[in-house]
């Protein structure tokens, strides 16, 4: 599965327009949409938690114009893609403030290995992956 948006170009710290924001829950949507016509009930919660982490990290910070989402399995794994095409530093999963920010990449981080997987970066920056085992589905 491969969705693709455009978001609204912005200032550095400008916060996302509405319309950007509601795109989060319309790919948690198509997220469990997807995987429950293939029958993959078993991750949907742990999925659409992902998806919305990482599309949020890249409409907040990237930058960029265009987000891809792909979901992809292989070998009993399945692979959350999140690419904002902007090259950028390496995000890490950091201990949050006292606020309700910074949970996201410590979330997905926790999910992953609960999970039997793994998360990362690319080596450029512009994508942001999660790894989910389907062993135990």
């Amino acid at each position: 599965m491969e969705e693709r948006f455009s978001i609204t170009k912005r200032s550095p710290g400008e916060r996302p327009p509405p319309e950007d924001e509601s795109r989060v829950s319309a790919m948690r949507l198509v997220t469990r949409e997807r995987l429950t016509s293939r029958g993959l009930t078993c991750v949907v919660d742990d999925t659409t938690l992902v998806v919305s982490e990482l599309i949020t990290n890249a409409i907040v910070h990237s930058g960029g114009r265009q987000i891809r989402l792909t979901l992809d399995v292989c070998d009993d794994v399945l692979c959350i893609r999140v690419h904002d095409g902007v090259p950028g530093p390496r995000l890490s999963a950091q201990c949050p403030g006292d606020d309700e920010h910074g949970r996201g990449l410590l979330l997905v981080q926790e999910i992953a290995r609960n999970r039997q997987g793994a998360w990362g970066v690319s080596d450029n920056g512009a994508s942001t992956w999660c790894e989910l085992s389907l062993a135990a589905c």
